[in-house]
């Protein structure tokens, strides 16, 4: 283990066709709806930051979910069906289950204050609830929930710039 170049994999990626990779069978990770959304948004906001971990045979150690949005659209189409990859070479497949497990619980998680404190600040800063919650992919009670505000304050950002409410009309004959 000590004479592995640890840069080796990410000092050669590469830009493969997306149907050359297929999933491993152990995988335990689970990934709502909601964060495959954001994985996209991420992905077109930032472009593709992280190169997905294969074998040689392009069985994947780390990146399943990066690599099944990228099948989806728009990615699909604005990536030409390719994705970054590293090749690892592992000596047993127990490495192989080892990289993914751990790629996948060293992400951790996110601690409540410091959420507080960013969501306050990007409100601050004039951002709107919307901006928001669809950047960093939160519902709106969510950013209510880590912004500090009252009820009032929250409603007063949710409501701003809208002018009242449509006058009712009556609609007959359909």
């Amino acid at each position: 283990m000590n004479d592995v170049d640890l840069l080796a994999p990410i000092s050669n990626v590469q830009i493969v066709d997306r149907t050359l990779l297929k999933p491993n069978g152990y995988n335990p990770n689970v990934v709502s709806k909601q964060n495959m959304q954001l994985l996209t948004q991420s992905i077109l906001v930032n472009g593709w930051t992280m190169p997905i971990v294969v074998r040689p045979d392009y069985t994947i150690i780390d990146g399943f979910h990066r690599w099944t949005v990228s099948g989806q659209e728009p990615l699909f189409s604005r990536l030409g069906g390719k994705v970054p990859v590293v090749v690892v070479q592992h000596t047993d497949e127990a490495e192989d289950v080892y990289g993914t497990i751990t790629h996948n619980r060293a992400r951790g998680v996110h601690q409540l204050g410091p959420m507080q404190d960013i969501i306050k600040k990007l409100l601050d800063s004039g951002k709107s609830v919307s901006e928001i919650s669809k950047q960093l992919g939160m519902s709106r009670e969510e950013v209510f929930r880590l912004c500090q505000f009252t009820r009032e304050q929250f409603l007063a950002l949710m409501t701003e710039g809208v002018s009242g409410y449509s006058n009712a009309r009556k609609v007959v004959g359909f």
